[in-house]
């Protein structure tokens, strides 16, 4: 793709850090402006001040998805600051506790799907009225494996399976809107999420690349790559699809 999302505002949310802040750099790297969305303050700027040094636009905003205030912010912002909003990647979210289900406790089962789950809908709840109104949009929601299959902890498979479940409804209520909505189901991929899992757990770090066909882990950029390809042209006929960028592990 050369420069294939120029004149483009795009939203990412969790952009601090992670897949969220290589997709925000990649977006800035095709040409679109980008509105860095997060909670941690410090992170985000960060990614704004990379973008902005590598010869992109960006702004931050702070933004709990849990709160709707906060995402009515988020997008006002994006369509005041560069005139509208063409592209969103809701990316936002955290892993919970690990215990088996029954040893999981009430609250990090709904910290984890309020900010997994009812986050993504808040998000598309004021994104897709602004795509729209542009005349046509992308939203690229980030689902993991996990929304695919069992692997994970419950609450963490219980609202990655609910994004999957909200992207495909979202596309077909929209598809008639030029609005295409999709997502990116990646496997382990190298985090600081994950990195936080591996300190505690330094022994699963052969487990993960035994079952990893590919003997590895996913870098951050190549999951970006896949979600820039989703928010382009070259994907104007994908909608409503869960992709996988796992490297083989659901084969």
């Amino acid at each position: 793709m050369v420069s294939q999302l120029k004149n483009k505002t795009a939203i990412v949310t969790g952009a601090s850090s992670g897949i969220g802040r290589v997709s925000a750099k990649r977006f800035a790297e095709e040409g679109a402006d980008v509105v860095v969305a997060d909670v941690d303050s410090d992170g985000g700027q960060t990614t704004v001040e990379q973008i902005e040094a590598a010869g992109g636009n960006a702004t931050f905003v702070n933004v709990d998805v849990t709160d709707e205030e906060d995402i009515k912010q988020m997008v006002e912002t994006a369509c005041d600051t560069y005139g509208g909003l063409d592209i969103a990647h809701n990316n936002a979210g955290i892993e919970g506790d690990n215990s088996p289900l029954t040893e999981q406790t009430k609250a990090n089962w709904h910290q984890v799907l309020d900010i997994n789950l009812t986050g993504v809908w808040l998000a598309m709840k004021y994104e897709l009225p602004e795509l729209v109104k542009g005349g046509e949009g992308a939203i690229i929601n980030t689902s993991s494996i996990a929304g695919l299959s069992a692997d994970g902890s419950a609450p963490y498979v219980a609202s990655k399976h609910g994004v999957v479940g909200l992207t495909k409804t979202a596309a077909v209520q929209y598809a008639q809107e030029n609005v295409r909505v999709n997502a990116v189901c990646p496997g382990v991929v190298r985090t600081p999420m994950v990195e936080r899992s591996l300190e505690k757990h330094p022994d699963a770090v052969e487990t993960i690349t035994g079952d990893q066909p590919l003997g590895r882990m996913a870098e951050p950029e190549e999951i970006a790559s896949t979600v820039a390809w989703l928010a382009s042209d070259d994907a104007s006929f994908v909608n409503g699809h869960a992709l996988p960028v796992d490297g083989g592990m659901l084969a």
